[in-house]
């Protein structure tokens, strides 16, 4: 008896690897847009967890996107799973990826406040439900992607580590599969997927990188590109984890100095964002870093939200 296809395989066996430390009866989710990554995944949890869950997010932005939504719920359903459309809400902008299959934890403007939106829609679902994981259909070629952009940005290491497989419920199983594979998966599968036309669009920089950038890499440097970067990120992460894990979270200024540069610079970034509550650039950093290592009596550093943040009597504090 033969097996399936090697791409569909591949997917499952992502898929199931992700799972393996769930209980079989608990409660998971893939979250689909109706675009090829998301529905492969679908596919592949419907076969290993019948009756599992979809959660369609329609952010209402384009013309049609009710449609897009209510046949990606239908494909999902004629899978075996159950199946539910999440309305975003206002997201402020168009995205830039492939709804929750074209990825990327970095950026501004609208994808931002279009991937909050998205996220905020998934995190009532899940909790609503009382939902163990959800899954995401992040590839190899999105990781690529992200590493990329995070190292045009500045953005530091902990950017170039790319996505993480696992942050909270949320989880990528096809991380280590590229698009190409998951793509044949879905097809294989005999779903009908929606290309979003942001996906061509060169306003977006995630678009530049995936249709012009990587592929003039691939020419020049040879194939593998894509894999090479992933692999980046994957040794970038173990190394962020850890430097992270040796932080402290201070704002004296003494204790900051004392640290080596690379912890300084991780203890003022994490600091800085627990006092706006957003994440803050490299620029806001080495702002902070002047107030410890370079003190002339300057004036304050301003952060995010309107944050203000000066050095006053050997710590660094936020009148107001």
């Amino acid at each position: 008896m033969t097996g399936p296809p090697a791409a569909t395989a591949a997917v499952r066996v992502a898929v199931r690897r992700c799972l393996a430390d769930l209980p079989g009866d608990a409660p998971v989710a893939a979250a689909v847009s109706g675009g090829t990554d998301s529905l492969a995944l679908a596919a592949a949890l419907a076969f290993l967890r019948p009756g599992a869950a979809a959660l369609v997010v329609d952010h209402g932005l384009q013309a049609g996107s009710a449609d897009v939504a209510t046949r990606a719920a239908e494909q999902c359903r004629s899978l075996g799973l159950t199946a539910q459309v999440l309305p975003a809400g206002e997201a402020g902008g168009k995205g830039g990826g492939e709804g929750v299959d074209g990825g990327g934890e970095a950026g501004g403007g609208p994808e931002a406040q279009a991937r909050a939106a998205r996220y905020a829609a998934l995190d009532a679902a899940a909790d609503a439900h009382g939902l163990a994981a959800v899954l995401l259909g992040h590839t190899l070629d999105d990781q690529a992607e992200t590493v990329l952009l995070g190292l045009a940005r500045g953005s530091g290491a902990r950017s170039l580590a790319g996505m993480p497989p696992r942050r909270g419920r949320y989880r990528r199983p096809l991380l280590g599969l590229d698009r190409a594979t998951v793509g044949k998966a879905c097809r294989q599968a005999g779903l009908a997927a929606w290309e979003d036309p942001h996906n061509a669009d060169p306003a977006y920089a995630r678009v530049r990188v995936r249709t012009l950038l990587l592929p003039a890499l691939e020419q020049q440097l040879g194939p593998g590109i894509a894999g090479n970067l992933a692999r980046t990120a994957r040794q970038q992460r173990e190394d962020a984890d850890a430097l992270d894990a040796m932080t402290p979270l201070t704002d004296d200024v003494a204790q900051l100095a004392a640290l080596p540069a690379a912890l300084r610079a991780r203890a003022l970034k994490r600091w800085a964002e627990v006092q706006c509550g957003t994440a803050v650039t490299a620029a806001h950093v080495e702002a902070l870093r002047a107030l410890v290592e370079h003190w002339r009596g300057q004036g304050p550093v301003a952060l995010p939200g309107g944050v203000l943040v000066s050095r006053e009597a050997g710590r660094l504090t936020c009148p107001g």
